[in-house]
This record gives structure tokens, C-alpha cells and sequence, in this order.
């Protein structure tokens, strides 16, 4: 009888787990892909709710229904919305929704990556760039432009990302350009080689393009060195991000933003409460 008891609370643990569904927002850090920091969560928690050696990667039935809104490349941090049980119908809108990111750049060099993870493919002057410059070149990436996406992404071919096509040695073509929308840019610091960029900007927008063709407009090139997404959707990193140490049911469910139970549309949000 001692065991029964002993599981009890452990049982309505993974019930209570098993029966959210809504939004909320964790930390990613620099280093693991958006995919294997998901898969950790699931884990966390599974192993909290007393499943012995659980295993994210298979959709068992004590598996939990759990997704993320928008991949964040491996050498970035920051926000990344998750959505769990309904809310996974939501994040949809997470992909097309408005996001914000903090980039620190370099200046006279180029990757095959765009960022500070690949293999240095050109080397150019920086030193003719002024602040002004730079500012002056910024405005002409604000409103709806069109992006060639990098070819180190999340994007697909053939039901494979680019990246690991690349990575495994196929060649891969660069995707057509597409038409996607920066709301704005702010240029936060200039001290040369290194410039820092506020950006907010719509789905589907790459940080790590825009600053390679920056670099190409200053008759340069440009690399990203550091990314992290401050915001994404109605979630920012200060107020509502929950960090690996928080990554248990009780911070769930106190930061969970409900499916409205108002509205079936699967892509209702109830209006999140304001942070401290």
C-alpha cells in the first residue's frame, strides 16, 4: 500500500503536465539547437513528473504534446515561445509574428555560415566606414524588402534542412529571394570592427543575411558575432522567459498563457498579464 501512496502524487503530476495547453516562453542558450533545447524541457519535466527514463524523441503516451514557435540557430540565445497540448495550434502565429533581436556584428570578414560559427571566406577594408555610414545605409532595410536566406538555415530541400545537406558535403542551391518585413533598426553602438543592431522584424527574416548584405552595401563584408532574440510575439526576454532552473511544472504554469476559452480558433491567445 506504501507504494501505492508513493506514486499517487507523482501520477497527478503527469496528469496535471499532460492536461496544459497554452504558451509560454523559455530561454535558449548559445550553443544546443532550438530542437535539442526542447527536447531537454520535455525531459525536465517528464522526469519531474516522477517517468522513469523518458525519452522526448519518442510519442509515447506519457509523451507530451509540445512544440516551439520559430527555430533559433545553434550560436544564438534568447526567447523561444513553446506551446504545449492546443497551444502547439498556436505557434503558427509565433512563426509569423512580430520578434526583436539584439545583433553584435564584425566588419572585414565573411563566413560560409554568416555568423561567428563558420569558416572565414573573405576578408575586406573597413576602415573607409563611418557611423554615419552605416546609418545611412540601415535605412534603406527598413519597411518590405526582399532576403536571400542563408544557405546555412532551417529551411528544407527535399524534406532536408540546407544546413545538414551542407554539412554532409552535398551542394545546395541558394533559395530565391523573398519578400520580408523590417518594422526597424536601430544602430545601439559603432566602434569598428564591431557595430550593434536592435532589429524588429516580421516571419521569416534573417539577422544573419541582413548583416552580410550591410557588409556587401559598405563595400565590405559583415558577419554576425553575437544574436539574441529579446522578443517574440508578446513575450520578452525580460518579463517572461523562463530560464533552466525554471523549467518546472509550478513556473509552467504560473507564466502559461491559456488557449482562450472564449474562441476555438486555434489561433487564440488569451492576453498575457503585464510583467513586473
Amino acid at each position: 500500500m506504501a507504494g501505492t501512496h508513493a506514486t499517487a502524487p507523482l501520477t497527478s503530476s503527469l496528469s496535471k503536465l499532460q492536461s496544459l495547453n497554452g504558451l509560454f516562453a523559455i530561454h535558449k542558450k548559445q550553443g544546443p539547437t532550438s530542437a535539442d533545447v526542447l527536447n531537454k524541457l520535455k525531459e525536465t519535466l517528464l522526469k519531474e513528473a516522477g517517468v522513469q527514463n523518458p525519452n522526448p524523441r519518442k510519442r509515447k503516451k506519457q509523451s507530451l504534446k509540445m512544440g516551439h514557435g520559430g527555430t533559433l540557430d545553434s550560436a544564438a540565445s534568447g526567447v523561444l515561445v513553446v506551446g504545449v497540448g492546443n497551444g502547439t495550434k498556436m505557434l503558427s502565429t509565433m512563426l509569423a509574428g512580430s520578434k526583436k533581436y539584439t545583433a553584435v556584428a564584425e566588419l572585414g570578414k565573411a563566413t560560409d555560415t554568416l555568423d561567428a560559427t563558420g569558416s572565414v571566406t573573405e576578408e575586406k577594408d573597413f576602415k573607409h566606414i563611418t557611423h554615419s555610414d552605416l546609418e545611412e545605409k540601415l535605412k534603406s532595410f527598413v519597411g518590405n524588402i526582399m532576403q536571400v536566406p542563408p544557405l546555412y538555415s532551417a529551411l528544407k530541400k527535399d524534406g532536408q534542412r540546407l544546413s545538414v545537406l551542407l554539412k554532409k558535403g552535398q551542394k545546395v542551391e541558394a533559395k530565391p529571394a523573398r519578400s520580408v518585413i523590417v518594422h526597424n533598426l536601430i544602430l545601439q553602438e559603432f566602434k569598428l570592427p564591431y557595430f550593434t543592431l536592435e532589429i524588429e522584424c516580421g516571419g521569416g527574416f534573417y539577422v544573419r543575411s541582413l548583416v552580410d548584405d550591410l557588409g556587401k552595401a559598405l563595400s565590405s563584408c559583415a558577419h554576425v558575432k553575437q544574436l539574441i532574440r529579446t522578443k517574440q510575439g508578446q513575450f520578452t526576454l525580460e518579463q517572461h522567459t523562463l530560464y533552466e532552473d525554471q523549467w518546472t511544472l509550478e513556473h509552467i504554469v504560473k507564466s502559461l498563457h491559456p488557449c482562450a476559452e472564449s474562441d476555438h480558433s486555434p489561433n487564440t491567445v488569451a492576453a498575457p498579464e503585464a510583467g513586473p
